[in-house]
C-alpha cells in the first residue's frame, strides 16, 4: 500500500476536523471511515471527557458509528478505511484489528502524541505486523506537522490531558 495524494488530503481534512471537534468539547483526536468508493460512512471524534466514558476515542466512536449506519458487527465486507488525525492507542489498535476494517491510515506518530500531550498510547510490540497477519493494512506518518500543530494548539489551550489515576 503506498500513499497517494487522495490519502494525504483526507488527512489534512481529519486534521482540520480535529481542530473543529475540540471548539465543541471534544479530546483532540478525529477518525472518518471510507468506503471504497470513497464516500464516508462514519465520522466522530474523542468524546471520552464530554460523555464521561474511558473507552470512547475517535476510532472506536468511528467504528460505532460505522456500524450502527451499516447495520453490522462486522464490517469486512464493506472494505473500509478508516483515516485518523493520530497513531491508534493499544485500546483503538484492538477495535480496529476486531471491526473488520481494512485499511488504517494515521498522521502523528504514537511517540509525539505522548511527547506533546502527556497521553499514554500503551505498549503496541509489532502492532503493524499483527495487523498485515490479519489483512490490515497500515500506513503512518502522513501530514505529521499538520497533526502535531492541531496536538499543540490543544495542549497550550488549556484543555483536559486526560488519563487515569494510578
Amino acid at each position: 500500500m503506498t500513499v497517494t495524494q487522495l490519502d494525504k488530503d483526507r488527512i489534512l481534512e481529519v486534521h482540520k476536523q480535529t481542530a473543529e471537534v475540540i471548539k465543541k468539547g471534544n479530546g483532540p483526536f478525529f477518525a472518518r471511515v471510507y468506503d471504497k468508493d470513497g464516500n464516508i460512512v462514519a465520522e466522530a471524534g474523542n468524546s471520552v471527557v464530554k460523555d464521561n466514558c474511558p473507552v470512547y476515542h475517535a476510532e472506536v466512536n468511528a467504528i460505532r458509528c460505522a456500524c450502527a449506519n451499516l447495520k453490522t458487527y462486522d464490517l469486512a465486507p464493506y472494505d473500509l478505511s478508516l483515516y485518523v488525525n493520530a497513531e491508534p492507542c493499544i485500546m483503538c489498535v484492538g477495535a480496529i484489528m476486531w471491526s473488520g476494517i481494512k485499511k488504517v491510515y494515521y498522521g502523528v506518530p504514537s511517540k509525539d502524541v505522548e511527547r506533546i500531550t502527556g497521553f499514554d498510547e500503551g505498549f503496541k510490540p509489532n502492532w503493524h505486523e499483527e495487523f498485515a497477519k490479519r489483512g490490515i493494512e497500515v500506513e503512518g506518518d502522513i501530514e505529521v506537522e499538520a497533526g502535531k500543530k492541531v496536538l499543540e494548539d490543544y495542549v497550550n489551550s488549556g484543555k483536559e490531558v486526560y488519563m487515569p489515576s494510578r
